[in-house]
């Protein structure tokens, strides 16, 4: 059962995350939560390095969608000025926004990596199309409401995986 909550990978940051890795891996596209995963759920805008970022993972060929659980207005702010498609009040974990990003990338889902912070959203949605996934650290401490009842269940989870002896990016 914790198999459908695992990712592929753990890192860090997105930053962790380059072209070179992607094309290694015959990703060419990301699906990306937006909350604590590219930035803090409460900062309304990219900060210069994740524009940086995102500027080098799209000049290398590589296409990224915004899929979050989050209202219209927080995601069309964040992603309109980085000229980002997106897809908001996702309600991941179901699998219907991930396959609406695959649309928007003409891309099928071996070619295509989930990033997001979460396993029981982002991680439990994407296994289910089997994308690559990785979880990224949270960028932020604090959660809303119902992140703050996701991370209590994911502690389980990391508990469970160091009993098994299966390192992540906690026990860095």
């Amino acid at each position: 059962m914790y198999k459908r909550f695992m990712p592929r990978e753990f890192v860090d940051s997105v930053y962790d995350v380059t072209p070179e890795k992607l094309h290694a891996l015959g990703i060419r596209g990301i699906i990306t939560d937006l909350d604590n995963t590219l930035v803090e759920w409460d900062r309304a805008d990219a900060t210069p390095e994740l524009m940086a970022w995102l500027k080098l993972i799209r000049d290398s060929g590589i296409q990224v969608v915004i899929v979050s659980n989050n209202k219209e207005a927080r995601v069309k702010h964040f992603a309109a000025p980085l000229d980002l498609p997106y897809i908001f009040q996702a309600r991941k974990p179901l699998t219907n926004a991930f396959q609406r990003g695959l649309q928007l990338m003409n891309l099928p889902s071996h070619q295509v990596l989930m990033l997001g912070d979460q396993m029981m959203t982002d991680m439990l949605g994407a296994n289910a199309l089997h994308l690559h996934t990785i979880l990224v650290k949270p960028v932020a401490q604090s959660d809303g409401l119902v992140t703050k009842l996701n991370r209590r269940l994911e502690r389980r989870v990391f508990n469970y995986l160091r009993k098994k002896g299966i390192e992540t990016w906690r026990e860095k």
